[in-house]
Parts: structure tokens; sequence; C-alpha cells
């Protein structure tokens, strides 16, 4: 394993970060907080919380936000994404999150994790198998 290898957060790390994330959510009406932590290729790590409006379709997830928050500040290649809610049950990408996901980070490694443990581990891939992109255009 080289230096930069050595550098990267795992995926314990990676799901530590998106539960700090999740602290800072702004979910007043569904009360449902969501944290994310999205890793570039250099192993830098951009974090995101869901964060809500009163119109609900103003409402933005964690996932979008960490990643449009790693593109404003020009990151392009990304390896995987925690993501973290208070649930037992894994909590996957909703569809809008996943067709930006692969827009911008292709076939992510995706860790599902709760406020104790991680609960699920996919591709990308698995969960959007027929994706819309560039290449359809």
């Amino acid at each position: 394993m080289d230096s930069s290898e050595a550098d990267r957060p795992d995926a314990s790390d990676l799901v530590t970060l998106a539960r700090r994330a999740r602290e800072h959510a702004c979910a007043a009406y569904s009360h449902f907080k969501v944290g994310a932590a999205l890793e570039t290729v250099d192993g830098t790590v951009i974090t995101g919380c869901n964060i809500e409006n009163a119109t609900y379709g103003l409402t933005i997830c964690a996932e979008r936000v960490a990643m449009f928050k790693a593109l404003s500040e020009g990151h392009r290649r990304f390896t995987r994404i925690a993501i973290v809610a208070d649930t037992d049950a894994p909590t996957p990408p909703c569809g809008a999150c996943r067709q930006i996901l692969w827009e911008f980070g292709g076939d992510l490694d995706i860790v599902l994790a709760n406020l104790t443990s991680q609960t699920g581990r996919h591709r990308l891939q698995d969960l959007l198998p027929l994706p819309f992109d560039a290449r359809l255009l």
C-alpha cells in the first residue's frame, strides 16, 4: 500500500464523518436526519446533511448536498459515499440522489449505516441498474 492509500479513510472513518454531518441536518418537518460523507479519489472527504424547507419540494438530501459541495469545490472524481440515518434497516439513497450520484460519481461504493453500525454496502450500479446519463443524449 502506498502512502496515498494509507492516508485514505476506511469505511468506518467515512461512516463516522457521515454521523457527524447528520448532527447538522435541518429536519424540522420530518425529523428524519441524514448525514453523508463523499470520498474523492485522492481521499478528501466532503460531507453533507439533509436540509428541509417548508415547501417540501425544495428540500435537499444529504447525498446531494455532499455531491454539490464537492463539485463546487472543484472535485470531479469520487470513490464512495457513506450515508447515515437513525434507522434499524439500511437507508439507501432516494431516486433523485441515485441519479445525481451516478451522473457525477459513476459506479460508487455505497456504505449504509445507522447510529451504531454499518447496515449495508452496495455498488451504485446495483441500486440504479439502468441509469440515464449522457450516453443516452
